[in-house]
């Protein structure tokens, strides 16, 4: 009974580590970011992520800088919301440093 306890919360922790994953993508303009300041806004997906509805601009959201750093990912709330809605929304965040 004991041993069987140990398996289930061994394979449920395996699992969770397996889907900790989250979505991460950084690229860096120029020289990169010269200073802390950051700008984020959330894209959306539609359809796991196939169709885009409302996707940030990064170059607006650098504010005419020519150094800055663009860090897109799926964090564990977009993920959670991408689960919750079966994929049909999928939403990212994009944070451009400056």
């Amino acid at each position: 009974m004991i041993q069987n306890s140990i398996k289930t919360i061994a394979l449920i922790f395996a699992a969770s580590m397996l889907l900790t994953s989250c979505y991460s993508y950084t690229s860096v303009v120029g020289n990169g970011a010269q200073g802390n300041q950051q700008v984020t806004k959330w894209n959306h997906y539609v359809v796991g992520g196939l169709a885009p509805v409302g996707v940030s601009d990064s170059k607006e959201m650098a504010g005419g800088a020519k150094d800055y750093t663009v860090h897109t990912r799926q964090t564990f709330v977009n993920g959670l919301i991408s689960g919750l809605t079966f994929g049909i929304y999928t939403p990212t965040i994009t944070t451009v440093t400056k």
